[in-house]
């Protein structure tokens, strides 16, 4: 075997026992490169004889043409494998669940989905809404809404009383909304028709009452409000939220300070099967409270009684929810379950909307 013979194969083994890119050059720079054994040879054809160059050159020319085939075939070789691992490694599996974007997975809490509810049944009606403070004075929660001295609500056992401020004075965390109509009242002039959404707080904890909830109240002040206006406005309310065509309610006479005369409303309803269905049945549930405002509340937030009158009703969130979509505790409201709200709650996008219907 000739010394090229033996070059040209010790050259074919290395080029094929290369594993990447890398030594596959530095095998070709050591054969074709400047100072390469393949190079050198060529460099010899310029001091032979004619003779000599004629016989040789054709034979170390084809050395290198093989040697270049073999390195370029490799490349290609070492080239598609280095692709086929890379595809291999960032191969996603088209196989699997698309994951649900943010807006699919996400749920609106019950409550923030009736309040809203509630508000699109109201502004309909022409009302706007009011809001105050959590935490309040006697006089804005009490004194004001003609809560007698000694009356059982300022007790302890009903009212979340706050420390002593410097002045003696204890505020209170709002034992219901009507603070709110007292601000109302005092801030604008009649006419007025707004709703009070918002926390409240009592002392009482079970499985309809919580030390927090939330309440809803509507108040309207002007010259001719009467007891017929709050009649249709409730029966319209109850109507739409409980999405029905026709319902039919009862007014019990009651007591409430801030209101006279004062009454306790019922709405008819089925108990069929231990679901409650509203607009059919026989029989009665209670669902708010309401009244004329008293005239000493409006003498109270500066009205003359003799000029205006108005009327306000009163109704737990947490409750009309309940009765609405079927939640048999009210706890699990607030007790951040994911579970629960998987279960319970609104798909973002759900809006509230007369036009589309409340629920979607």
């Amino acid at each position: 075997m000739s010394d090229l013979d033996t070059l040209e194969g010790d050259l074919l083994r290395q080029v094929s026992e290369t594993s990447d890119e890398a030594s596959l050059d530095a095998v070709r720079v050591a054969a074709l490169g400047k100072k390469g054994s393949v190079s050198e040879l060529l460099k010899t054809l310029g001091a032979m004889t004619p003779e000599a160059r004629k016989e040789r050159g054709p034979l170390i020319n084809g050395l290198r043409d093989r040697v270049q085939g073999a390195i370029g075939t490799r490349r290609e070789a070492l080239a598609e494998a280095a692709l086929t691992a890379r595809l291999s490694a960032e191969r996603i599996d088209v196989t699997l669940p698309v994951r649900d974007a943010p807006e699919a997975r996400g749920r609106i809490h019950p409550i923030s989905q009736v309040l809203d509810e509630i508000t699109a049944i109201f502004a309909d009606m022409g009302f706007a809404v009011a809001e105050g403070p959590d935490i309040e004075t006697d006089d804005y929660n009490f004194t004001a809404l003609n809560f007698p001295p000694g009356h059982p609500a300022r007790e302890m056992h009903d009212t979340f009383f706050l420390a002593p401020d410097r002045n003696g004075q204890r505020k209170v965390l709002r034992t219901h909304t009507s603070p709110v109509q007292i601000r109302t009242m005092r801030s604008q002039e009649p006419p007025i028709r707004v709703i009070c959404p918002g926390r409240t707080y009592r002392h009482d904890s079970d499985q309809t009452h919580t030390p927090m909830f939330h309440q809803v109240e509507g108040l309207v002040i002007d010259k001719a409000a009467n007891i017929a206006n709050l009649k249709w406005v409730l029966e319209e309310f109850c109507r739409t939220f409980f999405e029905v065509d026709a319902v039919k309610m009862r007014f019990r006479p009651s007591f409430f300070p801030f209101t006279e005369p004062s009454a306790e409303v019922d709405i008819q309803c089925s108990r069929k099967g231990g679901e409650i269905r509203f607009g059919e049945g026989t029989d009665w549930l209670e669902i708010l409270g309401c009244g004329m405002v008293h005239p000493n509340v409006l003498r109270n937030c500066g009205l003359d009684p003799d000029s205006v009158q108005g009327f306000a009703f009163g109704m737990g969130i947490d409750r009309i929810a309940m009765l609405k979509y079927g939640m048999p505790d009210l706890r699990p409201f607030f007790e951040a379950d994911v579970r629960w709200l998987e279960h319970y709650g609104f798909r973002p996008l759900d809006i509230p909307s007369l036009v589309a219907g409340l629920t979607a």
